[in-house]
């Protein structure tokens, strides 16, 4: 059932917002193709889209470039609507090994994937929700450009059911598996069945806690119900039904059968052009596997590998566009694209090395040439089928001042902070005035940044500082999201005072505590010390009522020259906001509870009530235990992490890898 959309929360717009919110829906009703959202950090960018969304009551997919950016927004837009359908529709491998040859060494590499159930019933239940619902709002990175199944054969697969049907239960289990639904009895879980006498329970792939009872007498389907497959408690009685496939790629059986000739004639034409070219073993070992694949297909219904002959079961012609999620989304829907300068060549970027992987495997005999059109789509196929699009950044590429037709710039806080004062230094004597600046700043308890150019200069000025006695850790690429979280969180509550990256410290990192931000080698032009990257970093310190930002450079480039002008001219624009409206600028302060917001308390004692704090040990594990039990509780906690990582509560999971360290220490000196 479709429901208005209705933003919930205790803000009303302030500072800029009204007015960029009215101009983007005016915008939006006025036909405008694409338009900007310019936002400074901490300007409440998110809340602006929300009232946006509200303002023009259409379906929105929100796009980010990363799944730990597009979580936090699909916690913030949940908040926002909790009475909407809001989704999560990002890539569902935890792992992805994608098949690929290396001729040089002749060694093929297998497909090797690990998939996370839970991101797939997600993903499920996103197009689902844009074909049942007017009120949904899609929040996706970039995998939305990558081929999804037909929606048109997903949509004839789907099995409705009315109350009062006439049908026999052997025509529900054969459609069921069509759906690729498989009977378990013992273990009932999602994409299962089970059968009971005249009753079948069927638990929706795309469901997470609701499954559907179908009560049959004779032949006529008697009862529809919804109930808890935990507890078996009806939530409420159905009129009608409808069972969505298990995936995307289910395909009507017809369809199969008329792709096993297309792609006979294919493999014909294809093993003459082999052989013809004294190929032997290509053609031989392409004849094989696509021989095994068409068996598979015929007694199956599927095959591993089943998408690398999508343009058949798609009906595609040759070179043409997969479908993908933006094939499932109403042709009156609002795009997002959250840090568009980011995400935006991003999406260019997905179609050439895709390419370039599978023309190895083609030319080599492992895919047929057809293979080539399971891939991401093209940024000029991407552009053709965006609907009105609107980009948020505090700093716009070049693409969005190409394409945008208006801009609506979100400069000033509604807290009244202020962008940071931007001091230039000397290079030369960098590393003895950052000694100084960062004993200044720890003393007033608050935090320092710092960027640099290379992970080895990460590491050795880690090193020094650590020498001098100031509590610093690093940030660099191998470092996985939980950890990431771990090591924010540390800095916020006061574990170390210092954190040295590279180029990690740009978007996405909400630290009230740090008030100076300092980039050495600042004069070093290129992408790191780009105009964009600059501004970025400099806003880390847009947090704080004391933030400032120094530059150390032994001139000043025109990157340097931008950048400088730029927050000179945003940071006087706030000034004279707050003086004209009486505004004294308030810090923003977070308490460590809020930095794991929303976390579900382990280890809490029976009886006890609200949070736990980060910095409390796990009340149970305080008292001795030998050294079974403590692996024993590791064992609990690790599997407690996992779960939390399923369900994107990073925060928590690293909440829960804390106990774990702690009893690891503890179970070495026993």
């Amino acid at each position: 059932m479709s429901r208005l959309f209705k933003v919930s929360s205790r803000f009303s717009p302030a500072g800029d917002q009204p007015v960029a919110i009215k101009q983007l829906v005016s915008g939006i009703e006025s036909g405008l193709a694409c338009q900007t959202l310019l936002g400074v950090t901490g300007s409440g960018k998110t809340f602006t889209i929300a009232n946006v969304i509200e303002s023009i009551q259409r379906p929105t997919i929100i796009m980010a470039h990363n799944k730990t950016l597009a979580a936090q927004l699909y916690g913030e837009f949940k908040e926002f609507f909790p009475n909407n359908s809001v989704e999560y529709f990002v890539s569902y491998y935890d792992y992805y090994q994608p098949e690929a040859y290396v001729p040089t060494s002749d060694t093929f590499i297998e497909k090797d994937a690990s998939i996370n159930e839970h991101i797939e019933q997600m993903r499920l239940s996103a197009t689902k929700a844009l074909m049942e619902r007017e009120d949904a709002i899609i929040v996706a990175t970039v995998s939305a450009i990558y081929g999804l199944g037909d929606p048109q054969s997903y949509l004839k697969m789907m099995m409705h059911l009315d109350r009062g049907d006439r049908v026999d239960q052997r025509t529900i289990l054969r459609r069921l598996a069509e759906l690729q639904y498989t009977r378990n009895d013992a273990d009932f879980r999602r994409a299962t069945y089970r059968v009971r006498g005249d009753v079948i329970d069927v638990f929706p792939a795309e469901s997470e806690k609701e499954a559907i009872r179908l009560e049959l007498f004779d032949d006529e389907l008697e009862s529809i119900s919804e109930f808890d497959p935990l507890t078996g408690e009806v939530f409420r009685k159905l009129p009608r039904a409808t069972i969505y496939p298990k995936t995307h790629y289910v395909t009507p059986r017809q369809t199969i059968i008329d792709a096993t000739e297309s792609i006979k004639m294919e493999l014909k034409d294809r093993l003459q052009q082999l052989r013809d070219n004294n190929k032997l073993v290509e053609a031989q070992r392409l004849e094989q596997r696509t021989q095994y694949d068409l068996e598979m297909m015929i007694e199956l219904g599927y095959c591993n590998g089943i998408e690398n002959y999508s343009r058949y079961l798609s009906g595609n012609k040759p070179g043409e566009a997969p479908p993908t999620l933006f094939d499932y989304i109403p042709d009156n829907a609002l795009l997002v694209i959250d840090e568009s300068h980011v995400t935006v060549p991003q999406i260019g970027a997905m179609y050439k090395g895709d390419r370039s992987r599978k023309e190895t495997l083609v030319e080599y005999g492992f895919r047929l040439p057809s293979a080539l059109d399971n891939r991401p789509m093209k940024f000029e196929e991407w552009e053709a089928r965006r609907p009105q699009t609107i980009f948020v950044s505090a700093t716009p590429g070049k693409y969005e001042e190409e394409h945008q037709d208006q801009v609506a710039e979100q400069v000033v806080r509604p807290t009244g902070l202020v962008d940071p004062e931007i001091e230039v230094r000397s290079a030369t004597t960098q590393v003895d005035d950052l000694v100084m600046e960062i004993n200044k700043t720890v003393a007033k308890e608050e935090r320092v940044l710092v960027t640099v150019m290379t992970k080895r200069m990460a590491e050795d000025l880690t090193e020094f500082l650590h020498e001098q006695g100031i509590r610093v850790r690093y940030l660099h690429s191998d470092i996985d999201t939980v950890e990431r979280v771990e090591i924010i969180r540390d800095l916020r509550i006061g574990t170390f005072d210092v954190l040295v990256g590279i180029n990690l410290l740009r978007e996405g990192l909400d630290m009230p505590e740090v008030s100076l931000v300092t980039i050495l080698d600042a004069d070093k032009e290129g992408f790191l010390r780009s105009e964009r990257s600059l501004i970025q970093t400099i806003g880390r310190a847009a947090r704080n009522i004391n933030g400032r930002a120094i530059l150390y450079g032994d001139r000043i480039t025109g990157s340097m020259e931008r950048a400088i002008s730029e927050t000179a001219r945003r940071r006087q624009k706030q000034l004279d906001f707050n003086k004209e409206h009486g505004i004294i600028p308030k810090g923003v302060f977070k308490s460590v509870a809020d930095i794991l917001e929303g976390a579900v308390i382990i280890g809490r004692k029976k009886g006890a009530k609200g949070k736990r704090s980060v910095a409390e040990p796990l009340a149970e594990y305080q008292v001795p235990m030998t050294p079974e039990a403590m692996t024993k509780a590791i064992k609990v906690l690790e599997t407690k992490m996992m779960e939390h990582s399923r369900n994107l509560e990073f925060e928590q999971a690293a909440a829960v890898r804390d106990e774990i360290a702690a009893l690891r220490e503890q179970v070495l000196k026993h």
